[in-house]
């Protein structure tokens, strides 16, 4: 069971059971700030907290799916300090959400690094984002790798 390869479905929400139900409302009141700890929504939606860790990463809304655009970027970087910062500041202020990073270790004075990003929330549009981070002086080349868009 353990090397179960893992399967999504799609379930209405009446045919979950009680405790999925219930983990799904104490996920939404964390969210939106209707309770202060995971202590207090379970309390709030009496469901017991192992069953709400044994089924948050289990379950989600639908709706919290399907509007996450997520894209990947490729950046090759020239090795000088507080370039990884300054990236990632650039993406920040322009709304994105940086999701995972990975850096390789810098070799002759470069260094490559990949960005998974969620996009939905840009204050600007994605091309100017791309125009703007190929414009830094420390970035040598952008590349999408990916668009879950």
């Amino acid at each position: 069971m353990e090397n179960e390869r893992k399967t999504f479905y799609l379930v209405r929400g009446d045919f979950l059971p009680e405790a999925m139900r219930k983990t799904l409302d104490v996920k939404e009141q964390l969210e939106r700030g209707k309770a202060k700890s995971v202590y207090e929504a379970v309390k709030k939606a009496d469901l017991s907290r192992s069953a709400f860790y044994k089924y948050r990463d289990a379950v989600f809304p639908l709706q919290s799916i399907q509007h996450t655009q997520i894209m990947t970027l490729f950046f090759h970087l020239a090795d000088q300090s507080g370039t990884l910062s300054r990236l990632l500041d650039i993406v920040a202020k322009a709304g994105g959400n940086i999701l995972t990073i990975h850096q390789t270790i810098p070799i002759h004075g470069k260094a490559n690094v990949t960005l998974s990003l969620d996009v939905e929330h840009l204050t600007i549009d994605l091309d100017q984002l791309i125009i703007q981070l190929k414009e830094e002086e420390y970035v040598e080349r952008v590349d999408i790798l990916s668009s879950g868009m």
